[in-house]
């Protein structure tokens, strides 16, 4: 049933998308907004579908194949979008990307979030399937399992190694390259997964863990909103 949805909601946004580039290219910051949202929705609701199943045996055999496998598909159907504010500021920071349009993507970006987890916890209220039961009386599921600023070390490590290999990946033929990025995020989640969740993504982290903002949103924002965005700043001065 997990899987069925996540195809679902894979299957749809490809429709929204392709629907928005037929009726908005004369749209620009419209087109972008949709795309980038229509985007960042679908990794934000199957990354809190797969969050569920983390605990399927055997384990972390089952989970990882399952993040390896929806990231490259990720990567093939989300082509065009960054679906992070990390990623988007990298342009931005470079001059590549306006600052009205960057804002624009971010703001699409969290938007997608908070519409995920909405949508997300709307599905898990039905209980549809077994990994559903009990999903929305957790609460704050904390991911950070270690001291605050060994997990802003590794958010900000993460972060800069991931985007590094983006920038090196970029020379790669696409069919490849997304099955690169996708065993990268897979290591990185298996090294890390059980420490801070491995997110380096604010989007991706609020989308999964809003409760946990909302508890300690001081330790929250600190970790998972400006390590992986100091992150991008420090890419630069790594070259």
């Amino acid at each position: 049933s997990s899987l069925l949805l996540m195809s679902g909601v894979v299957v749809t946004v490809g429709l929204c998308r392709r629907l928005a580039r037929r009726r908005l290219r004369s749209r620009p910051h419209l087109f972008a907004f949709l795309v980038e949202m229509f985007s960042t929705f679908q990794i934000c609701a199957c990354t809190n579908e797969l969050s569920l199943l983390g605990n399927v045996e055997p384990k972390p055999h089952t989970a990882l194949t399952l993040t390896y496998g929806f990231t490259v598909l990720h990567g093939l159907s989300l082509a065009g979008s960054t679906c992070n504010p990390c990623g988007t500021l990298q342009p931005m920071w470079g001059g590549g990307t306006s600052l009205r349009m960057g804002g624009l993507k971010i703001a699409a970006q969290f938007v997608a979030a908070v519409l995920a987890r909405v949508f997300m916890h709307f599905i898990w209220s039905l209980e549809m399937a077994e990994p559903h039961l009990g999903a929305l009386s957790q609460g704050c599921s904390s991911p950070m399992q270690t001291t605050e600023m060994q997990a802003f070390c590794i958010e900000l490590l993460f972060s800069v190694v991931f985007q590094l290999a983006v920038l090196q990946a970029e020379s790669v033929n696409p069919k490849y390259r997304v099955h690169l990025i996708a065993l990268l995020i897979t290591m990185l989640v298996y090294a890390g997964g059980n420490l801070t969740g491995a997110i380096f993504n604010p989007a991706l982290a609020f989308s999964l863990h809003a409760d946990c903002f909302y508890d300690k949103f001081l330790s929250y924002s600190l970790v998972y909103w400006l390590a992986p965005c100091l992150g991008k700043f420090l890419i630069p001065h790594v070259f």
